[in-house]
């Protein structure tokens, strides 16, 4: 069984010539109902459990005033006034500024921060970081040069949070 059908066919006692060029091109379309059922089908690839998260970008000739919700990572080099709450990570780049609470699951600061810090699994202050709020994170990177004013409670897990440190 052919996997083509002629839609024009040629006379088969035509003589050919090695020069010779049919007037009208013969035109193959496939059939419609010819497959071949032994064959196997082509291996389908693993889909990512995930997809990655995208980056969003607040440039550094911008100021925005409102609020930011999302699943993705979040990049501030400008200037943002309002709350964050990302499912991904938050970054304060040098010279930027962000006034707000911020809700993450990684943040990195370089710029000024002035807000608290909740429930982020990690906070990085760079050297050029300047923070005024309440931090509450499971691991604190703190580099020399930085500054911080606040109350700091640092890997704590959920069960030992309310407890306190004394036994009364």
């Amino acid at each position: 069984m052919s996997i083509f059908t002629n839609t024009q066919t040629a006379k088969k006692d035509a003589p050919s010539f090695a020069g010779d060029t049919p007037a009208t091109p013969v035109r193959e379309v496939p059939a419609a109902a010819d497959f071949n059922p032994t064959q196997a089908a082509p291996p389908r690839t693993a889909a990512p459990a995930q997809p990655e998260a995208k980056e969003s970008l607040i440039a550094a000739d911008i100021t925005i005033e409102g609020k930011i919700e999302g699943s993705g990572h979040v990049r501030i080099a400008g200037k943002f006034k309002g709350d964050v709450n990302v499912q991904g990570n938050l970054r304060i780049e040098s010279g930027a500024k962000l006034i707000g609470g911020v809700k993450a699951k990684q943040v990195v600061v370089a710029g000024d921060l002035e807000g608290n810090i909740d429930s982020a699994a990690k906070v990085e202050l760079l050297d050029s970081a300047v923070l005024v709020g309440d931090v509450k994170t499971g691991t604190l990177i703190v580099n020399a040069g930085s500054k911080i004013r606040g109350h700091v409670e640092c890997g704590w897990d959920g069960k030992d949070s309310g407890k306190s440190a004394s036994n009364d």
